[in-house]
């Protein structure tokens, strides 16, 4: 079972992780009959990343994926120590061993996130010990209509707010000046955010987005934290002020930086692929997505990806076999598969958004 499971695409089992209120979308998304906001309002999908926080489980954030032919369940993680090269391509692990640099999940906001920002890889090896920062970015793939204000993200610094202004605002604890720092912008299902490392951010109730990311958990807010002596508390209010990059513009120049639009990449009599983040936007990352109405040739990279189905029904035919599926499902596609075709069926669009590693796209 094992010895060909790098040449076949792997299905992620479904996972919710315990953060803050939200998590009903990802229960309608994945079809189930029963969805409510419990408090799960994240899905890591393909993660080799631990979660951070007082988890009861150490493995809280690790994907699960189905082995083939009934072989049960195993951790991602378990099978790329034991299979890194053909599990991740070769030149990817020439690179970067046996890490996948990235983090996918489905994230479903209730209520407004808290403001927070993430290190740059500099500030993180610095500060934290991470050999990751973390840029992220925000694909929006639904919206919740029973909200009483239109969803919206906090995204950016506005022109001329310095350290000097937020720390004081920091001092006084004012959040909601804080938030009034940053940009409030409305969005739209297909809006896709580049969240660089150091900038101010919360994603905003009622959004339901595909997030991809580096492969790290490191969050900082701007709440104070109580601590032993002065000294201490000092050390921790430099850091988290630190780590923000206080570089403010107006509201279109923000949008300009920050928003980025589609292009499409290419087309086939079966459909299209357009990419979402490509090298030239960031280098930790690419996203695609394939809108298929016949039949379309994945992608080629060499190296492995993690795909999502946000619509339809097909399959994944692939040299020597294939994978059913539809909206919902989450799969994990190794280097070693050949061949891979997306194919649609009963007259659905099946629409796939696809996260690369570095530096393939």
């Amino acid at each position: 079972m094992d010895r060909k499971i790098w040449e076949v695409p792997l299905e992620l089992v479904p996972n919710k992780i315990p953060r803050y209120p939200g998590g009903r979308e990802i229960d309608r998304f994945r079809g189930l009959e029963e969805c409510n906001d419990d408090g799960r309002p994240e899905a890591w999908v393909g993660s080799t990343t631990r979660a951070m926080g007082p988890h009861e489980d150490r493995n809280t954030g690790l994907s699960e994926v189905v082995l083939p032919s009934g072989g049960g369940v195993a951790l991602l993680t378990e099978l790329i120590d034991k299979y890194p090269r053909e599990l991740l391509g070769e030149k990817h692990y020439e690179k970067f061993g046996s890490e996948l640099c990235i983090l996918v999940k489905l994230l479903d906001a209730k209520n407004q996130l808290g403001l927070q920002t993430h290190p740059t890889r500099e500030y993180a090896k610095v500060h934290f010990g991470s050999d990751f920062g973390k840029t992220e970015s925000w694909y929006i793939i639904g919206l919740r209509e029973d909200q009483e204000e239109e969803p919206y993200v906090l995204l950016g610094f506005k022109e001329g707010i310095t350290r000097e202004i937020f720390e004081e605002l920091y001092e006084k604890q004012d959040i909601s000046a804080m938030e009034e720092c940053c940009h409030k912008i409305p969005v739209s299902v297909g809006d896709m955010f580049l969240v660089d490392a150091g900038v101010p951010h919360a994603v905003g109730p009622g959004c339901f987005l595909v997030e991809v990311q580096e492969s790290s958990d490191i969050t900082v807010g701007v709440r104070k934290r109580e601590f032993p002596t002065e000294e201490e508390e000092l050390a921790y209010n430099n850091r988290l002020l630190g780590c923000y990059i206080y570089d403010g513009s107006s509201y279109d120049g923000n949008l300009d930086k920050y928003r980025i639009p589609p292009t499409t990449d290419r087309t086939c009599q079966g459909g299209l692929e357009k990419v979402l983040l490509g090298r030239e936007n960031t280098p930790y990352f690419g996203i695609t997505e394939a809108e298929v109405t016949d039949e379309f040739p994945m992608r080629n990279t060499g190296t492995f990806s993690v795909a999502i189905v946000l619509e339809g029904e097909g399959e994944i035919a692939y040299s020597g076999g294939s994978m059913d599926i539809k909206k919902g499902s989450e799969i994990f596609l190794p280097a070693g598969i050949k061949d891979p075709v997306l194919r649609s069926r009963n007259n659905t669009t099946l629409k796939v958004v696809q996260a690369f590693p570095p530096e393939v796209i």
